[in-house]
């Protein structure tokens, strides 16, 4: 196989060793009987180099992914719908307390409830352990 190596000269201008020339042997892959790494293999990548870092989260320039978002568009439908039809819905906190009525609005932390023949409450997303639609009762 070493025959098949070509080389080619490169000149080297180093005032400590005069005039001499460094032999470079020529990068011809087509001549060994493995597979072939000529014009069509990526420039600049090692054979055993991916370019997405699988499951450690790694993009191929170094950058971290992105964290999931805060609220998904599934919660962000759900509420949309239950606000555009006024929806009576029933509200269960963690402590078991039932809240009845419609939701005015949300945000990232809370939801707003109108009562009839009560005040309006501000409900904070983390004290709620399910909602559902009053339509529906308790099964």
């Amino acid at each position: 196989m070493r025959d098949n190596v070509q080389s080619m000269p490169a000149e080297r201008h180093d005032p400590e060793f005069g005039n001499r020339k460094l032999i470079r042997p020529a990068l011809n892959h087509s001549n060994h009987s493995g597979p072939s790494h000529g014009a069509s293999a990526p420039i600049g990548r090692d054979r055993g180099e991916r370019s997405d870092r699988g499951d450690r989260g790694e993009r191929s320039n170094g950058a971290r992914k992105s964290p999931p978002p805060d609220q998904t568009n599934a919660e962000n439908f759900y509420y949309q719908k239950q606000m555009q039809g006024k929806t009576p819905m029933v509200i269960v906190l963690t402590d078991g307390e039932e809240v009845h009525g419609v939701i005015e609005w949300y945000d990232r932390s809370c939801i707003k409830v109108n009562r009839n023949g009560a005040p309006n409450v501000m409900i904070y997303k983390p004290s709620i352990k399910y909602m559902y639609k009053e339509s529906e009762g308790k099964k």
